[in-house]
């Protein structure tokens, strides 16, 4: 399977991202992994907080790749954090824990079960992780999407 299989399962478009867009969405990762370690905020929004930066790196894989996630489609977070391996080479064992990860939000989310301090803590480290990974392999394989100016 690779990327461009997917587009004709209509789970992902093609793309063209540029340096300012990557830039922005990597600074957002980086302001929601840092809200994530706040401990004033309860476990639940610390764990949203840092399952977006996650996503957000999922994401930035695609982007620089020249593709996009269908958000109209149904399990586009699925679809992103699925890719990671395709995308920027995320070894298979992590993107299992990844999607673990999106289980748990979808947990939270649409049943309320509260996020216990080792989850959080988990996607947390996760998170710092991937965003650490993401940058890395932007740095490496796309340099002209993250150069400064």
């Amino acid at each position: 399977m690779t990327l461009q299989n997917l587009l004709g399962t209509r789970q992902l478009q093609q793309y063209a991202a540029d340096r300012a867009s990557v830039l922005k969405l990597l600074a957002a990762a980086r302001r929601n992994l840092a809200d994530a370690r706040v401990d004033a905020i309860g476990n639940d929004n610390r764990f949203d907080a840092a399952y977006k930066c996650i996503m957000q790196c999922a994401m930035l894989g695609l982007w620089a790749n020249g593709y996009r996630t269908s958000t109209s489609q149904p399990g586009h977070h699925q679809t992103a954090i699925q890719c990671l391996t395709l995308s920027m080479g995320v070894p298979t064992a992590k993107v299992i824990v990844l999607d673990g990860l999106r289980k748990q939000r979808n947990i939270n989310d649409y049943v309320g079960d509260p996020i216990a301090d080792g989850v959080l803590a988990a996607c947390i480290e996760e998170a710092e992780q991937l965003l650490a990974h993401t940058d890395a392999w932007l740095r490496a394989s796309h340099p002209e999407l993250v150069a400064e100016a």
